[in-house]
């Protein structure tokens, strides 16, 4: 991880607040690229003078919405039959599910995509069911770019204000992100021992 924040200090300093944005795709793509790091880090290059606070905050803005729309095509590319297709390929998983998951979608679709902009965790995958249920695309650009205007001008302000400090900020996040990963454990958990009681003995 540190490899790839010195990558990414180096990508911003050298394309300035573009920089950002670029990194910021990147991280809503790659979801094991954190976020909560990454922000926090162009906020402290924003202090050191290297580009300015608004610009990197819009440049942000505009790497998360790049990056959602990359992960939306993904999803209507492979579209719901496809997915409930490999849904029913894997363990204790069926194609049923995942109708009701993007059924729940559709009736949610605005606040899900808001809300889950602001979600570690859920930041990046939200956008594939949005895409699967062909959400329309100028409504889900519009609700993106909102909750991730929210989220990384939060975590950017964070970064700026505490300077060489700004990696306090993922002591804060990051158990947050950790309570998410638990609780979709737990969910997929009660999944599988629900499908377990329904098999013939």
């Amino acid at each position: 991880m540190d490899a790839v924040l010195d990558w990414v200090v180096l990508v911003m300093r050298t394309l300035g607040s573009p920089g950002v944005g670029v990194a910021t795709a990147l991280e809503t793509v790659f979801p094991p690229v954190p976020s909560e790091l990454v922000l926090p880090l162009a906020g402290y290059t924003a202090s050191q003078g290297h580009y300015g606070l608004v610009p990197a905050i819009a440049w942000a803005t505009a790497g998360s919405l790049l990056g959602a729309l990359v992960l939306y095509r993904l999803g209507a590319a492979w579209g719901l039959e496809r997915v409930c297709a490999l849904a029913d390929r894997i363990p204790l998983m069926h194609g049923r599910d995942v109708r009701r998951a993007v059924a729940w979608f559709g009736r949610h679709g605005r606040t899900a995509v808001f809300v889950g902009r602001l979600v570690p965790g859920v930041r990046s995958l939200i956008s594939i069911p949005a895409g699967i249920d062909r959400m329309p695309l100028l409504r889900f650009c519009v609700f993106t770019t909102a909750g991730s205007l929210v989220w990384n001008a939060a975590l950017i302000l964070a970064g700026h204000q505490l300077g060489a400090q700004w990696h306090v900020v993922e002591s804060y996040v990051g158990p947050v992100s950790n309570v998410v990963y638990v609780l979709l454990a737990v969910g997929l958990s009660v999944l599988a021992v629900r499908r377990l009681r329904r098999r013939p003995a």
